[in-house]
């Protein structure tokens, strides 16, 4: 019996894509390796303090929330997580989500109408535009990073309220945003800058992001997004600004007021590893440190992020490469359109604050074994 046109319409899209060379697949870490290809940049996913504050939470909360905020979902561990972010970003009201995917698009959709434009950057996160997609705003996208472009975009405009979205630290070239100059010509304009810092907290300010380095934090004209997921080492986003902003985004933020509260025990992780942070910079610092030890090794310009990439000729070339780096114990990412906005495919390799020198060294041994067989890209 053969399939109806829904399945032989899926097939036709999996050849298409098979063909490209950009089909995707689960993959899980191999029981031994050196994993270069991780978010966790800190290494607080595993610290100690970070799974006790997890087990307490199992303990006195359950493994669920069990409800929505807006029932019997929000917790004392929610309360202390949104006061613990705060204080490490600097910023005067935080609303914590499901996920920092859920917090791109609960912001955007809660913030936009007919009459908001939403200018957002050409390298902007998917979640982010897909929260600007779903908005039902008018989306201009600015070329990236041009504040001119961004000017004229706002200057221009016919709506009444405007809202630029980039990101502080971009993952894929490792880029700052110009925060700086954005943030003025917002107050000019009366618009609102949003800042995904998913990429800068851990990483930029000594790990309190780029926003709370540049002298930003708690500016009316800029609010902050953030993923709990990579240098936090849990799991959860979050919203930061105003209290106006939190209390609008309580009553209109459909993926905050429909989905279950985040899970006590990633509440207090993440809790946990902001606290670890805050108080010791020098772990960023580490991050660094390795980043410039990766890019020296693989003769690549130093990103000032935690993600370090390799340019690839083709989807092909880096799907061979990543496959056969990881048959000899390295894991590294593997990044091809459209995940990349400027079509070219890389290796992404992360190096963890505490993964000790040598050990790094090795795993760069192998990555520059393989590659030097392999076309680099532009």
């Amino acid at each position: 019996m053969t399939g109806g046109p829904l399945d032989a319409w899926l097939r036709a899209r999996g050849e298409q894509r098979a063909e490209a060379g950009l089909r995707r697949r689960l993959r899980t870490l191999p029981p031994v390796c050196v994993d270069l290809a991780s978010n966790d940049y800190l290494g607080l996913s595993r610290d100690p303090r970070v799974v006790a504050a997890a087990q307490d939470a199992l303990d006195e909360w359950g493994t669920g929330s069990r409800a929505s905020r807006l029932v019997t979902g929000t917790l004392g561990v929610h309360e202390t997580l949104e006061r613990e972010l705060c204080e490490l970003t600097g910023q005067p009201a935080a609303l914590a989500f499901s996920s920092g995917y859920a917090a791109n698009t609960g912001v955007l959709t809660a913030l936009g109408d007919a009459d908001t434009l939403i200018v957002s950057d050409a390298h902007a996160h998917a979640s982010l535009v897909d929260g600007a997609r779903l908005s039902r705003s008018p989306v201009r996208i600015a070329r990236h990073s041009d504040v001119g472009h961004v000017a004229q975009l706002l200057a221009e405009r016919s709506e009444t309220r405007a809202v630029v979205v980039v990101e502080s630290v971009y993952s894929v070239w490792g880029d700052h945003a110009p925060l700086a100059e954005l943030a003025a010509l917002c107050r000019t304009e009366n618009a609102l800058l949003l800042v995904d810092e998913a990429h800068g907290i851990g990483v930029a300010g000594g790990g309190r992001g780029l926003v709370h380095e540049l002298g930003l934090a708690g500016s009316p004209h800029v609010a902050v997004t953030m993923t709990l997921s990579k240098a936090l080492g849990a799991q959860g986003g979050a919203v930061l600004g105003s209290e106006a902003l939190r209390e609008h985004l309580v009553n209109t933020a459909r993926p905050f007021i429909f989905d279950t509260a985040l899970a006590p025990a990633s509440a207090a992780a993440a809790t946990e590893a902001a606290r670890i942070v805050r108080a010791h910079p020098e772990l960023s610092g580490a991050l660094h440190e390795r980043a410039r030890f990766v890019a020296s090794a693989l003769g690549t310009p130093l990103a000032r992020a935690a993600v370090q990439s390799l340019p690839v000729a083709s989807a092909e070339s880096a799907l061979r490469a990543s496959e056969e780096i990881r048959s000899r114990g390295v894991v590294v990412g593997c990044f091809r359109p459209p995940s990349v906005p400027d079509g070219i495919s890389r290796l992404r390799i992360t190096a963890p604050a505490d993964m000790e020198l040598h050990v790094l060294a090795r795993a760069l041994e192998t990555v520059r074994d393989v590659v030097g067989d392999e076309p680099q890209g532009a």
